[in-house]
């Protein structure tokens, strides 16, 4: 029993880490896109995108099949079980993220005045780099049993929000916006949702730096304040 306990714990750690590189892999993409300063989305990464979102979609369904398959038929000690239970909170927030990307990719497409993404494309290059970076690091948290790293990532979260509200406002405020100018404020708007896009995914990170925290510790701290 213990053998087969441990060849399906073994199964669910190499179906994980599968499934977050090729998350990975699609925030890579959408760096890249956002990046460019381009509101066409090139055909090539638009089809990878698409395709790759597909795939993340099966394997969130097979691998939480895989964990509650687990949990009944081999009933895992306390340790291992917290390292399955943050593994199926952080598998979902991957597939969010997944579909995130595909949210901001039809946010650009949507845009149709390049001289207001122009201006707004530093911040937006900024934010996306680092809910990326968040988002790698509460990964590596959770891989390799790093509290730092998942510390590091719940406290720049709070950060990460300030600091780029406070970006938008500036910028929009120098923009020259004529509120008849239709296309003007439905671009402001769309960038504007794209921001928010772009911190749920910050905020998704966070998510899984709690989850590596629950496996590492076996403390819950969500809605609470994180110690040291």
């Amino acid at each position: 029993m213990t053998i087969k306990k441990d060849d399906a714990i073994n199964h669910i750690h190499a179906d994980f880490e599968e499934l977050a590189n090729l998350v990975l892999e699609q925030l890579d993409l959408m760096e890249q896109v956002i990046i460019s300063g381009e509101i066409e989305v090139p055909d090539e990464d638009l089809r990878r995108i698409q395709t790759n979102e597909k795939d993340i979609d099966k394997r969130e369904v097979k691998l939480s099949d895989k964990i509650v398959n687990a949990i009944v038929l081999y009933k895992p000690v306390a340790s291992d079980l917290r390292w399955i239970m943050a593994c199926y909170r952080i598998i979902l927030s991957l597939e969010r993220i997944g579909d995130i990307v595909i949210n901001i990719t039809d946010f650009i497409k949507k845009i149709k005045t390049p001289e207001v993404y122009e201006k707004l494309r530093e911040v937006l290059s900024n934010m996306t780099i680092q809910s990326i970076k968040m988002v790698r690091k509460s990964l590596l948290a959770y891989l390799n049993d790093d509290r730092e790293f998942a510390v590091w990532t719940i406290k720049n979260d709070v950060v990460f929000d300030e600091i780029n509200h406070k970006l938008l406002k500036k910028i929009i405020a120098k923009t020259d916006t004529a509120e008849s100018n239709k296309h003007l404020l439905m671009s402001i708007v769309t960038i504007k949702e794209m921001m928010s896009n772009i911190e749920r995914i910050a905020d998704h990170a966070t998510n899984i730096a709690e989850a590596a925290i629950y496996s590492i510790e076996g403390k819950d701290v969500r809605h609470h304040k994180l110690d040291q």
